[in-house]
């Protein structure tokens, strides 16, 4: 396995965002995926609340693209974390970190642990 391999799983999650359609995000998740959402203090446990969150997301029409991506792979774990950017249709841009935990389940590749933020306000 290589890098850009885990690399190129974000493009498929952010291409999956492109379509509208929650149920082609969540279809990239395990069964018992943990999500920590950008948008939202509730934590997803399942796919039945990352479906109800992406519903929520998708309707402000994100588009995401990494600024910085850490790769670290242990066998059939890859982790990708970094900071990544959310355009939305009404104009906002926010600067939000990322991590992204991949099991690879002997076919493919499939997101186990999500966690997103938005980035911290600056300390004076």
């Amino acid at each position: 396995m290589r890098e850009s391999e885990i690399t190129a799983l974000f493009d498929q999650w952010n291409n999956a965002l492109q379509t509208g359609n929650p149920k082609a995000v969540v279809a990239l998740y395990d069964t018992d995926a943990v999500l920590l959402p950008t948008l939202s203090n509730q934590v997803r446990h399942n796919h039945d609340e990352l479906e109800d969150y992406f519903r929520f997301f998708l309707a402000r029409g994100p588009q995401g693209k990494i600024e910085e991506a850490n790769v670290r792979i242990l066998g059939e774990i890859a982790i990708n974390s970094g900071i990544y950017i959310f355009r939305f249709n009404d104009g906002v841009v926010a600067p939000v970190r990322f991590t992204f935990v991949y099991r690879f389940n002997g076919q493919e590749w499939k997101i186990i642990e999500h966690h997103s933020s938005l980035m911290p306000e600056p300390i004076d």
